[in-house]
């Protein structure tokens, strides 16, 4: 029972974090754009602009996503309480992985977004 608990506080860890920085990125981005911290693509990195509005776009897919994600990994890993240590473990590796994955996503959506409104010099498109 106590590798399930570790397990699932490790499988919380992704969602919530996800939570914190997409709820940072939309309030406020870093701000100077740095090679650092933050949302750091070429298109995002163009100038002040694009570097807020990115941040924006991602950290509102990031909370919605790690707020998904978070009841879902509850129910996932309760689907394993009380089996075997290695079943656990790998169980809880997957949904960690999977979370990875969706971890990364947003930056299909976020960077089509970014070209919607912004030129390839980072102007905005009228």
């Amino acid at each position: 029972m106590g590798f399930w608990i570790f397990m699932l506080i490790m499988n919380l860890l992704i969602p919530i974090t996800m939570i914190g920085f997409g709820s940072f990125f939309i309030k406020k981005a870093p701000k100077k754009i740095n090679m650092a911290f933050g949302y750091r693509t070429s298109m995002s990195m163009k100038n002040n602009d694009t570097w807020k509005f990115a941040h924006t776009y991602c950290g509102k897919l990031w909370r919605i996503i790690g707020w998904v994600m978070l009841p879902v990994s509850i129910c996932a890993m309760l689907l394993v309480i009380e089996k075997e240590v290695g079943t656990v473990g790998i169980f809880g590796g997957v949904i960690a992985l999977i979370q990875c994955v969706f971890l990364v996503v947003p930056i299909i959506p976020t960077e089509r977004a970014l070209r919607k409104k912004f030129d390839e010099h980072g102007n905005r498109i009228v």
